[in-house]
């Protein structure tokens, strides 16, 4: 079981990864320093959401996966969606958090691997505090020499604002057709960052592994912390590249960071951050890895194929499911070149399910009245309505993310009015008032999922 500092350490490392080095600062080149909005106004606000309502009732509900919390509370067809979902959507990012070049890409899902099937979340949660040192010290490394080549703060601003005036502005304007700043509160504060710190499997897998109730509280609670400062990692140097080179264009500004790094730093730091990147690559791709394999593992193969093994059993399981994401990511490499830079592919992904999936979500733990078919429709209207913004009319992310979201919340109230409520019995240990006040639920709850309700 993990200390609070681990679990913090190893969810800023999770988070933390070649996405964001790459990514983050990709959008720093294109957009300046609004980029820092997803740190400032999305991930601060919904991790203390989380650390303060979100994780204490997942600790107390005895849930494993955020799918099988949906199947409780719904009903097996909302848990296999969502499984269905969130297992594609980690396969995919799996891919997406992965070397360009398919020789480096085999070589680090060889050593991911190995180290995730045979150790789990306890290996991942350790190597994750080593990778976010290394991180660390190599993105300030980075950070700091290339201030000083560009003349400090006041040379930075001084290079950048006559072609890109809106670079230094915390929000764009409201037209802007990527990041406008109603995009950011509505599709960013109130739905992807909380779905993402109060939802995603890989973040709440995390605190699930805490020794205590505490530890997981504030394993995310002082994890926020740090947060407020990775803007200075990821989003800076993003800046610096456009101040040393202005001519990197479309996908290729996705190459800020490693073009700094081969550019900027002397053979020693250079080899330094180019191991602060591969450990945030690592990290990224074993969280992935063990969160598909959890969520596959208990949510298809343990409710489906093989109900009452052994814990042994499934854990070998796990693995091997493991070892066939990673020969699936490889095989699937070529296929996600179509997209035109990792950060857009990433935050679109996940806008397609997100929305619908926080809307049940809140629905299903605060309001009693919620009905299985209720969550079940919300989930598959949710979708719908992304799906179609997104394909069909070629919405902001953003705005895919709100109106899937409010669309997912009305058809699941609409729906549960109009149908049968769900009995007292079921909702016991599942609502947030009766988790938070019967602790004594959990035992029927346990004997309830280990009978295969």
């Amino acid at each position: 079981m993990l200390p609070w500092w681990v679990i913090s350490m190893s969810i800023i490392g999770t988070n933390i990864g070649a996405y964001d080095y790459m990514g983050a600062a990709g959008g720093a080149y294109r957009f300046g320093i609004a980029q820092a909005n997803y740190e400032w106004i999305g991930a601060l606000p919904a991790m203390v959401l989380s650390a303060l309502l979100f994780v204490p009732y997942y600790w107390k509900a005895g849930v494993y996966t955020v799918p099988e919390f949906l199947g409780r509370r719904y009903n097996l067809a909302v848990r296999v969606i969502e499984a269905l979902l969130w297992g594609a959507f980690l396969l995919m990012l799996n891919e997406y958090l992965g070397i360009p070049i398919w020789v480096s890409l085999l070589v680090t899902a060889v050593v991911v691997g190995v180290y995730t099937i045979t150790g789990g979340l306890a290996a991942v949660a350790m190597t994750d505090v080593v990778q976010l040192l290394v991180m660390f010290i190599g993105g300030v490394a980075l950070t700091v020499l290339g201030l000083w080549t560009v003349g400090g703060w006041s040379g930075l601003v001084a290079s950048i604002t006559p072609t890109h005036p809106n670079h230094f502005k915390l929000f764009l304007p409201l037209d802007d057709p990527t990041i406008p700043w109603l995009g950011m509160i509505l599709g960013l504060a109130f739905v992807l960052s909380p779905a993402w710190w109060c939802c995603h499997q890989a973040i709440i897998q995390r605190t699930l592994g805490a020794r205590s109730e505490w530890d997981a509280k504030a394993g995310m609670m002082f994890a926020a912390f740090p947060k407020m400062f990775i803007p200075v990692l990821v989003v800076l140097p993003g800046l610096l590249a456009l101040s040393l080179n202005p001519n990197l264009v479309g996908p290729g500004m996705d190459r800020a960071f490693p073009w700094l790094i081969r550019n900027l730093l002397p053979a020693g730091l250079a080899g330094l951050v180019f191991a602060a990147f591969m450990a945030a690559l690592i990290s990224s791709v074993d969280s992935t890895l063990n969160s598909a394999a959890t969520v596959w593992t208990r949510d298809i193969y343990q409710r489906f194929l093989v109900k009452n093994a052994s814990d042994r059993h499934y854990l070998n399981v796990g693995r091997i499911l493991t070892l066939v994401f990673v020969l699936w990511a490889i095989a699937f490499a070529p296929v996600t070149k179509q997209f035109p830079g990792i950060y857009v592919a990433m935050q679109s992904l996940l806008s397609i399910f997100q929305g619908p999936t926080f809307a049940i979500t809140l629905l299903g733990i605060g309001w009693r009245r919620a009905t299985q078919w209720g969550g079940l429709f919300g989930l598959l209207a949710g979708v719908a309505i992304s799906s179609t913004l997104f394909f069909s009319a070629g919405w902001s992310f953003l705005y895919v993310a709100w109106w899937s979201f409010v669309g997912a919340l009305i058809v699941n109230v609409l729906v549960s009015l109009l149908t049968k409520p769900e009995p007292t019995s079921k909702l016991e240990g599942l609502v947030y008032g009766l988790v938070m006040k019967n602790g004594e639920i959990q035992d029927v709850l346990t004997e309830r999922a280990e009978g295969g309700e």
